[in-house]
């Protein structure tokens, strides 16, 4: 029995316009990336911009990293303490906080924080700017927003991004420190230690990478939707909206793919 058009329920109409709107989605997505990396080489180079944007997203980042890693890293490494007290290995503690601190949590403190403040703070600015149509104005001046806008954002989020992960890996071990030895009772030597056991310089520098591609990643996001941001104010809240969920998305595939690789 056919079912009338009219009577359809309205989640299925919009799953399927959303599967059919999803392929030009990715394809602009893609065209937006490339000619950004495209312009990253031309000159000139928007040193102040890109300097003015690294400061304004390590301004809205730096203590929402900290808030969050402290806790976070001291809760873990207190779980993983608790596992390693039931088979006699609480001497590996320091051990177990460094590998899940510098491979996992730093990383992913870093895409929380830069995907919900950073570059919400840069889609809202650009979208602010497209539907006041200076986007249009730049173009018809003969200006290229991609290279006088994006790529400044963009290179500012990947350089925080990785300061924030460095920052983020070296409170979270305090904060390790403090569940083990002062909470947990365990040897202060015994953690500092433990440390360098399985945690060496490759695994801080593929955790850099990590934080390197989320920053790139979330940057051009937010830059994409603030370019196409349509429908006045409310159209520039749903491409806030979508930027933190297509960012978390992309950045926890990325999380996957790149700690397969290494660990490869």
């Amino acid at each position: 029995m056919s079912v009338d058009p009219k009577t359809r329920p309205p989640r299925a109409s919009a799953v399927r316009k959303a599967v059919q709107v999803a392929p030009t989605a990715v394809g602009a997505f893609y065209a937006t990336s490339m000619e950004t990396f495209r312009c990253m080489f031309k000159r000139p180079f928007h040193a102040r911009e890109f300097v003015q944007q690294a400061w304004f997203i390590a301004g809205v980042s730096i203590m929402p990293a900290l808030l969050m890693a402290i806790p976070f890293c001291m809760m873990f490494v207190y779980q993983i303490n608790i596992l390693l007290a039931e088979i006699g290995a609480v001497d590996l503690s320091g051990a177990g906080a460094g590998v899940a601190i510098i491979r996992e949590i730093g990383p992913v403190v870093t895409v929380l924080v830069v995907a919900g403040a950073g570059s919400t703070a840069i889609c809202a600015d650009l979208g602010s700017r497209t539907i006041r149509e200076e986007i249009d104005a730049m173009k018809v001046l003969g200006i290229d927003p991609i290279q006088r806008l994006v790529v400044p954002r963009v290179l500012a989020s990947t350089l925080i991004g990785m300061f924030l992960n460095g920052l983020v890996s070296a409170v979270g071990l305090v904060g390790g420190y403090i569940a083990t030895v002062y909470m947990q009772g365990a040897s202060p030597g015994q953690y500092v230690t433990a440390i360098s056991i399985l945690t060496k310089l490759p695994d801080f520098l593929v955790s850099e990478v990590k934080a390197a591609v989320f920053g790139l990643l979330a940057g051009l996001v937010a830059c994409h939707l603030g370019l196409n941001a349509k429908g006045g104010p409310k159209g520039v809240g749903d491409a806030v909206n979508q930027t933190v969920v297509f960012s978390f998305l992309l950045l926890f595939l990325a999380n996957s793919v790149i700690t397969t690789l290494a660990l490869h």
